[in-house]
Order: structure tokens, then C-alpha cells, then sequence
């Protein structure tokens, strides 16, 4: 089952997909994502934007009450959802799975920004943390652009559990960081508090707007427990190519001392090993 809505991690009809198996994080569909107005989405198959969501393997014992929260009755003409199976994207490939689909018109149609639901309402949430594992764990960039100061707050480290850090964003002189997901992988980063200047730094220097990478959250375990905290992913993933040795060495730079020595011997190695660099910092 492919959920975009309050059926999510971390939303609050979660506790419904309770028994499911989570088979990923990043999983999307092509269509539109609208706001009813209600205190939830409303999930058209109308054009090709991505509208992200999870992908769950449900046991048919939890069907008969996902139903009802979706006001689907098997038969009946007027439900206010429809249940209906779709092609969803992962960073594993493609697969079929059944979602729910809005039937009723909207006054007025909003659209949701991202087409990604835990995104939705954003800025009303700050202060918020920020997973930094690419080049911005490292503060030189801040400084040299004056942004410093929105990332004084750096809180230590954080591990995310369920991705690979990878360079699948390919630029003329290199590729760039990225998280994909994969089964048993972990990924180490800085976590930041920011608000909202450090977030419209991030958008514009993670090329949100031109479609590079795309906000999203996700689960970060720290020393004090397991937080939501926003962080970038690359939306059209290649695959990887050799950084740049000034890219690899902000990130070495700052992972260096905050993230846990076996990972940064990773870091090295991957470097070394796939891509024949050895940067010093």
C-alpha cells in the first residue's frame, strides 16, 4: 500500500498501518496532491509531478479499517476515496501497490507544495532539525556566504538508519552527496536547530526550486532518542560519479570528529576504493 497522507510515519492515523511492513521511506506516484482543507490530501492521478509518499506491505486483517478511515466501501458509488493500484517509484525500482484516490470535487483546488504532505505547513514547525551528511557538514560555505550564524546551533551527531550515502547527482566537474535508500545501510551526519533563515538558505543552495534536490524528512536517532529533522535528496538519481576534491574535503572536514570514526574511515574508503581519491583536509 503506497500512504501520502495522515497514514504516514509520524502523522497521526499512523497507528492504523500498525502490524504493516515498511518497505520504504521514498516511494512516490505521478499525479497531484491538493489540500481538501480538512486536515488532509487529496490524491488525483492527474499530471506528472511526483507526490511522495511510504510503501507498506499490509495485512489484509488491516484493510477493513484503513477502509473506513477512507470512507471506502467496496461497491458503493459514493465514496469519498476509492481504493485503486498504481505503479509507485523507489530508489529500488518500480512496483504495483493499491492506494486511495480522491473522488469528490474541491471548491478550490491547492496544491500542495512538493506534492509531499509532511512538508505541508513547514515554516509553522520551526525551529526544526536539519540533517546535514554532504558538504554541509561542514561550516566553511556558511561563513565565506554570511550564513554562519544560522547554523550556529550545530547539535552533534546523527545516524539514519535504512540509506546509503552515494554521489548520484552529476555535475560538469563531479558528483554530489546523496542519501539512497537500502536495506541494512546507515548513514552518519551533523544535526543542526534552524529556522527560517537557515532554511531559505538550504533551499536555495540545494537548488529546490530548480528541481534538484527536494526537502524531506526523516528519522534521525541522536543521543536523547529518535527526532523528525529535514534533510535534501536528489530527485533524478544517476549513477555515481567521483566528486570533486574540493567537495570531498568539506565533507570530510566536516564529518571529521562529530561522526563516529568507523564512518569516517567509510567515507575515506568509498572515496579511495570506487573513485581513487585520497583527500587530505
Amino acid at each position: 500500500m503506497f500512504v501520502y497522507g495522515t497514514l504516514r510515519q509520524g502523522e497521526n492515523n499512523h497507528h492504523y498501518l500498525k502490524g504493516a511492513e515498511r518497505l520504504a521511506s521514498q516511494a512516490w506516484v505521478y499525479g497531484r496532491l491538493l489540500d481538501t482543507g480538512w486536515g488532509y490530501p487529496a490524491l488525483l492521478l492527474q499530471g506528472m509531478e511526483r507526490v511522495y509518499g511510504e510503501l507498506y506491505r499490509v495485512p489484509h486483517r488491516l484493510l477493513p479499517k484503513i477502509d473506513e478511515l477512507e470512507d471506502y466501501t467496496p461497491g458503493t458509488p459514493d465514496n469519498e476515496y476509492k481504493r485503486v493500484t498504481v505503479t509507485v517509484g523507489t530508489d529500488v525500482g518500480e512496483c504495483r501497490a493499491m492506494t486511495y484516490l480522491y473522488t469528490q470535487s474541491l471548491a478550490r483546488e491547492k496544491e500542495i507544495p512538493f506534492g509531499d504532505w509532511r512538508l505541508y505547513h513547514l515554516r509553522r514547525r520551526l525551529p526544526l532539525l536539519y540533517f546535514a551528511y554532504g558538504s554541509c557538514m561542514d561550516d566553511e560555505r556558511f561563513r565565506l556566504q554570511g550564513v554562519a550564524d544560522a547554523f550556529r546551533e550545530r547539535l552533534g551527531r546523527g545516524v539514519l538508519t535504512g540509506y546509503d550515502m552515494r554521489y548520484t547527482l552529476s555535475y560538469p566537474d563531479g558528483g554530489r552527496a546523496d542519501l539512497v535508500e537500502k536495506k541494512g545501510a546507515i548513514a552518519e551526519g551533523v544535526v543542526y536547530r534552524i529556522g527560517a533563515r537557515g532554511l531559505d538558505y538550504l533551499y536555495w543552495r540545494e537548488g529546490v526550486q530548480e528541481g534538484t534536490y527536494r526537502p524531506a524528512m526523516v528519522s534521525v536517532e541522536m543521543k536523547d532518542g529518535i527526532h523528525d529533522a529535514l534533510t535534501f535528496l536528489v530527485i533524478d538519481k544517476k549513477e555515481e560519479t567521483a566528486p570533486p576534491e574540493h567537495y570531498a574535503r568539506e565533507i570530510l572536514r566536516g564529518s571529521y570528529g562529530t561522526v563516529s570514526d568507523a564512518y569516517y574511515q567509510k567515507l575515506k574508503r568509498r572515496l579511495l576504493n570506487r573513485f581513487y581519491m585520497n583527500v587530505p583536509f
